[in-house]
């Protein structure tokens, strides 16, 4: 009986209809539960795909792919016979990039035990650590040679994040003789990365500093390339994904003529100044040479402190380039240019004659302006006062030409202002007025500053290649062509020269009997029997030329210059411009030597050499054929 009621009892407690249903549930809700969360992945995986795919392949991408930048070949520099005068040669430098390593002085100290790091070296590296990116390369040691490089290849697996670079670096074979010429180049300092387009630096350490380097940047730099390459985990490069070439700068080709440069160059050796040389029918720079010079190699390859301060602190100043920012006054130098303006607005006539008694005076005042000749000339005809460099005739004509006349008359001939020339870095003169004056120095004009400019004096400053520009233009007889220093660019593209264009305008003063006057007087001082630069006569051809001697310092009146008892320098500087042959000209001539004198004695022979240098050395010129 119990067993029964037993039995009974569990078939009332089981329902298989309500298990089955519960069962149901437990089911639908596990897949439902599952369905969710196979959604939520599915939703994650095509948000991560789809939405967020360019981003991490990118990343990805970044792992084992890396851009770098091939850096264009700087052009090259000829001269007009198509001599090399800036080239590029393969140079090996160490570099760190920080943020590759872990300990930097660490690492600099292990690398010393290798290859030598002097202090010198730490110096260049903390300046330029300072400057670089974190990923930019940074050079410890520069100029490595091929021992230096062997000891580093065998250990380098033990210096994460330092490699060996090599690139190719301007070198120039001709330094002493070229360096103020053609400028330099030199690493990019942050001044220069705030100006530049980075993108196009990208991979490139230097850029042209001064000179022709630096005006012609744009035209040698070239365009930078890249290259994907894939990496390992180390950062090895594996193999070349894809590469786009960089451009080369072109090349340029100078009117500049290396043996004249070198002629120049060793005729100003132990002076200090400066020889300009122009062929006066293209405007194109012949010669431009400073004295001293320097050797551009050393800021190359980054100069050291001790080499560049003893080039900054040289009292005799090789860095400073005398041909376009050195400011002289013109001297006696500028007097045919006012003896052609007296005779074009009839002041004066080539017949007509002043009288010089050693001093002229202003009317109704007592100071005296004296001549160079203190017992005077007597009367004089203009020619005459050229020749013998009268100061008294040029008092009297510059006092009744009047300030303003004089500057119209200088002006056109580039006195005053900068020449254009395709140059970095030049300085203009200063061709005084009385609205010049009020402007810089809130004075009025006096009446005695119309005499001291006549005679090329007093504030009245030059600079070398103004002076050689100037007398182009009177070689040409008014045509004025504006200084260049490149005959034509290489276009790779084409592999042909394009010629550069002149700028030329014509200078509309006087007659042209007054310019064969202004000329004649000019040919009277080489050949004249009282000229003042007989000592450089030639044979072959006739030269017409002016000597000039400028004061360096003021001298009282009633004192005499006693040149003895002058420190060396404080006394006069030394000019002489020229051109030649007179009938054809070819090259024009500027000379100044700082504290040389007289420049009869001393620029007018430096001068005589140059143009013998040019005419009777002529070589073909390559440029102008090709053009």
């Amino acid at each position: 009986m119990p067993k029964k009621d037993n039995a009974t009892l569990d078939s009332n407690l089981k329902d298989p209809h309500a298990d089955g249903r519960v069962f149901t549930v437990r089911v639908i809700f596990s897949l439902v539960v599952v369905m969710v969360c196979l959604g939520l992945v599915v939703s994650r995986l095509m948000y991560l795909q789809v939405h967020q795919g360019e981003h991490f392949r990118t990343l990805s991408e970044g792992n084992r792919v890396r851009v770098e930048p091939l850096p264009p070949m700087r052009g090259l520099i000829y001269d007009r016979n198509g001599i090399l005068l800036a080239d590029n040669a393969p140079y090996y430098s160490l570099e760190i990039i920080p943020g590759k390593v872990r300990n930097i002085n660490e690492t600099i100290s292990k690398l010393s035990q290798i290859i030598p790091i002097t202090e010198v070296d730490m110096q260049r590296f903390q300046r330029l650590l300072a400057q670089r990116r974190r990923f930019d390369g940074v050079p410890i040691r520069v100029d490595l040679n091929e021992e230096e490089r062997a000891r580093f290849a065998v250990r380098s697996h033990h210096f994460s994040g330092v490699e060996i670079r090599a690139e190719l670096l301007r070198h120039y074979p001709y330094p002493q003789e070229t360096a103020h010429a053609l400028g330099y180049v030199g690493r990019i300092n942050q001044d220069e990365m705030a100006r530049i387009d980075t993108s196009n630096y990208a991979g490139t350490s230097h850029i042209g500093k001064v000179g022709v380097e630096k005006a012609h940047e744009d035209t040698l730099h070239g365009e930078v390339g890249y290259q994907q390459v894939e990496v390992n985990a180390r950062g090895r490069v594996l193999r070349t994904l894809h590469e786009k070439p960089p451009t080369a700068g072109r090349d340029l080709h100078l009117f500049l003529d290396l043996e004249l440069q070198q002629d120049a160059t060793a005729a100003m050796a132990g002076f200090r100044g400066s020889v300009v040389a122009i062929d006066p029918n293209t405007g194109g720079v012949l010669a431009m040479v400073s004295s001293p010079s320097f050797n551009p190699n050393l800021f190359v390859s980054g100069i050291s402190a001790t080499d560049f301060n003893a080039l900054r602190d040289s009292i005799d100043r090789p860095l400073y380039n005398r041909a376009v920012r050195g400011q002289y006054p013109p001297a006696s130098t500028i007097k045919p240019f006012i003896a052609l303006g007296g005779l074009a607005h009839n002041h004066i006539s080539v017949n007509s004659a002043k009288y010089c008694g050693g001093y002229y005076q202003l009317p109704g005042h007592s100071h005296r302006y004296r001549c160079w000749r203190r017992t005077g000339h007597g009367m004089l005809r203009m020619e005459d006062a050229v020749v013998q460099s009268c100061d008294v005739y040029f008092y009297r004509l510059a006092q009744e030409m009047g300030i303003e006349r004089l500057g119209d008359v200088l002006a056109p001939f580039g006195f005053g202002e900068l020449t254009g020339i395709d140059f970095a870095d030049e300085l203009g003169g200063i061709l005084p007025s009385p609205e010049w004056k009020m402007r810089t120095r809130r004075q009025p004009w006096f009446p005695g500053e119309t005499l001291i400019v006549g005679i090329g004096q007093g504030t009245f400053l030059s600079t070398p290649l103004q002076l050689a520009v100037a007398t182009a233009a009177i070689a040409n007889r008014g045509s004025f062509i504006q200084p260049r220093m490149v005959a034509a660019t290489h276009n790779t593209l084409t592999d042909k020269l394009e010629p550069t264009t002149p700028v030329i305008r014509k200078i509309t003063l006087g007659r042209p009997q007054d310019w064969d006057a202004a000329i004649s007087s000019m040919e009277q001082v080489v050949h004249g029997p009282r000229g003042t630069a007989r000592r450089i006569i030639n044979p072959h051809y006739r030269i017409a030329g002016k000597t000039g001697t400028a004061q360096v310092f003021t001298i009282p009146q009633g004192e005499r210059y006693i040149e003895s008892q002058v420190p060396e320098r404080l006394r006069n500087h030394a000019l002489f411009i020229a051109f030649a042959p007179i009938e054809n000209p070819q090259i024009a001539v500027a000379v100044i030597v700082e504290n040389g004198r007289q420049g009869g004695a001393v620029a007018a022979p430096i001068a005589g050499q140059v143009i013998a240098s040019y005419l009777l050395n002529q070589r073909v010129d390559v440029v102008e054929k090709k053009i």
